[in-house]
């Protein structure tokens, strides 16, 4: 072993040469006078040889500390050259974890899955109010009272809502931190309950049957551009969020069929969406091909037919129609045919789910109801072009037993999806 004293005292001379310390550790004394600390050992039957600093800034005595933690390493079975290049490499990306950078990196990540232009732009908008206050700090160093602050400053300017979605996208890209290794908590999950929640405000829609029929007849009499009176009609029938509608292309319908199919991409559960279609929509439809069939879009844009109409349209359609705004919207349609389907009872609550392209919310359950209900949806659909019809001709207030005669005429299933037996009453099932 070496003494403090051998060590001072060693002298350059023409070449490099060694003193050793015992246990793999050595001192290299080179020609101009430097000293360097090495560890010698052997790893998979290889020689390796790893530095332990530089001699006088690290003693005998610390380089003997790190020759034994080295030798832990070994003895634990890990070569110690590649724990300290994965501890340089953690490092380094410790240290350009910004939270500028990593939420760069969830908005690529969004639109690398794929997700809705208009999802990803909320995001980016969102992220906004937290860059200021954030964006130049390491992740691994930001505290849950400085996320607390910039969300204050959001409550208080009555923007309740907002606050809530940053918190929730924040905590995301701090678990995504986490994964990658530039973090080691999620200081915003730790703030679930710390905000205001505000008073859940659903979308306005006509569910009242007296009501609805006055609707449809304004919609008929829209004395506007004639395809966005048959979009307003089409949503009424088909019900599907209104950018499926808008955005819809010619060459997503098979008549033949009776099928619209929405692909992944622009539905919101970014599952493909199965629509059939009734005889009415399918006449809605051979109108508007006389319209707009020679381009791609069903409803392009008046400027471009490039472009979609804007998801203001229908909206502006309803007010010029006298419609208010906390009366019924574009997305009223939904709850509209939500509300009057579940009530008549005649259909299971998982076909209209599943038609209204929602998703099962309890995990459990999602993993065992699986089925599509494709053939009771086709004469549901049917059944609701037949039930507007009926609302669109009967006076205001009245209401009268749905005939059933109408349900004989169904719009012919599509045998590529399921088709399983349609119980008289799904009650009894």
């Amino acid at each position: 072993m070496l003494s403090a004293m051998a060590v001072s005292n060693a002298k350059p001379i023409h070449r490099p040469y060694k003193l050793s310390d015992g246990r793999g550790l050595y001192l290299m004394v080179m020609p101009n006078g430097a000293r360097y600390w090495r560890f010698y050992y052997t790893f998979l039957k290889k020689q390796k040889t790893l530095s332990v600093g530089v001699y006088p800034d690290v003693s005998l005595a610390l380089a003997r500390v790190r020759r034994e933690e080295l030798r832990r390493i070994l003895a634990s079975g890990e070569d110690p050259s590649s724990r300290r290049k994965a501890d340089a490499a953690q490092a380094r990306l410790l240290e350009t974890g910004t939270f500028d950078q990593l939420a760069d990196e969830y908005v690529a990540r969004l639109k690398a899955r794929g997700r809705a232009e208009k999802t990803v732009t909320k995001n980016i908008w969102i992220l906004e109010y937290a860059r200021p206050a954030l964006g130049n700090q390491l992740v691994r160093d930001i505290s849950t009272p400085e996320v607390l602050e910039i969300l204050r400053k959001i409550e208080a300017r009555g923007h309740h809502e907002t606050a809530i979605r940053l918190r929730g996208t924040l905590s995301t890209i701090f678990r995504y931190a986490i994964a990658t290794g530039r973090a080691n908590k999620d200081p915003a999950s730790e703030l679930r309950g710390a905000l205001l929640t505000p008073k859940v405000k659903h979308r306005p829609a006509i569910t009242d049957p007296a009501k609805v029929g006055p609707l449809l007849r304004a919609i008929d009499g829209y004395d506007g551009d004639g395809a966005v009176r048959i979009a307003l009609q089409l949503s009424a029938h088909l019900f599907v969020r209104p950018g499926e509608l808008r955005l819809a292309q010619w060459e997503e319908f098979d008549p033949d069929s009776c099928i619209w199919l929405i692909p992944a991409s622009r539905t919101k559960m970014r599952r493909l969406h199965k629509v059939p279609l009734s005889r009415q929509v399918l006449g809605l439809l051979e109108k508007l091909e006389g319209m707009t069939g020679g381009g791609q879009l069903l409803f392009p844009s008046p400027r471009s037919d490039k472009r979609a109409i804007s998801d203001n349209t229908l909206n502006a359609a309803l007010r010029r129609m006298g419609f208010k705004q906390d009366e019924m919207t574009a997305h009223g349609f939904r709850a509209m045919a939500a509300t009057l389907l579940n009530e008549c009872g005649k259909w299971h609550p998982d076909a209209i789910e599943r038609q209204l392209g929602h998703i099962e919310g309890n995990d459990v359950r999602r993993a065992y109801v699986r089925g599509e209900h494709w053939g009771e949806r086709v004469q549901m659909m049917q059944y609701w072009s037949d039930r507007l019809d009926q609302l669109r001709s009967t006076e205001a207030g009245v209401r009268r037993k749905f005939s059933q005669a109408s349900a004989g005429e169904q719009a012919a299933p599509s045998r590529d999806g399921d088709d399983e037996s349609i119980s008289p009453d799904w009650r009894q099932e």
